[in-house]
């Protein structure tokens, strides 16, 4: 197996400290002599670390002064009620959502079956990006059935969030039944949607949530930027 580069390890463990919050938002990292002592490697190493970081929007350098922490990874809880609003609002941002894709067009075969829709069944596809303070952290497909749900587009255009839309279609609640969790690397249409290099980090999630009487009203996949997202299991 190929083994990890270490300025990719090296931004990985700041990341995970600037989430955890030994580094808060607006305090200064060590220098990058302090980091390559700490790492064990020269300072050419560091400040490509350093860079992703910067690249991602975590971290802002300062002529002169060093490297600042500009932004602190949102935490994003999956439990069975995940809601994309809830989980950005809780983190003290703003969330928001543009679409990038709505049409409506036979299932296919993998969408009919985690919607348990006969073959080409309708469903409409909605696609787009995720954004918190107005830094793209996501993206986003969701496809339902359009039989159950006519006005789902229009709703979803209007009101810029699924929960909110299904509400509207009468839909008050909905639990996810399933959740599939896979890393995957920016190809180059996902890196310019998110602001990313291509090949950075990301988290594809996959899922299915159910209605109260358990009938699929969506089949969901994310892909999250791996730098500015921390996924969370929530048992429930």
């Amino acid at each position: 197996m190929a083994r990890t580069p270490i300025w990719s390890s090296i931004s990985t463990a700041l990341t995970a400290e600037i989430a955890a919050g030994t580094y808060a938002q607006g305090s200064k990292l060590p220098t990058e002599a302090q980091l390559a002592l700490r790492f064990g490697v020269n300072r050419h190493t560091v400040r490509r670390a350093l860079g992703v970081l910067a690249e991602a929007g975590l971290v802002q350098p300062r002529r002169g002064a060093g490297v600042f922490v500009t932004s602190v990874p949102t935490d994003y809880p999956l439990g069975r009620r995940v809601r994309f609003h809830q989980n950005v609002l809780a983190n003290g941002r703003t969330p928001s959502r543009r679409m990038l894709r709505s049409e409506t067009r036979p299932a296919s075969a993998e969408e009919a079956e985690a919607l348990a829709l006969p073959l080409a069944s309708m469903v409409h596809l909605i696609e787009g990006v995720s954004l918190a303070d107005g830094v793209p952290i996501g993206l986003f497909r969701s496809v339902l059935p359009a039989e159950r749900f006519p006005n789902f587009p229009q709703d979803m255009t209007r009101l810029g969030s699924i929960t909110a839309a299904l509400a509207d279609a009468g839909v008050a609640d909905y639990t996810r039944a399933l959740t599939r969790l896979t890393a995957k690397l920016a190809n180059g249409v996902q890196a310019g949607h998110l602001q990313l290099a291509q090949g950075a980090p990301l988290l594809r999630s996959v899922t299915i949530n159910v209605d109260v009487d358990g009938r699929p009203v969506e089949f969901g996949t994310s892909w999250f930027s791996g730098d500015r997202v921390t996924l969370t299991v929530v048992p429930e």
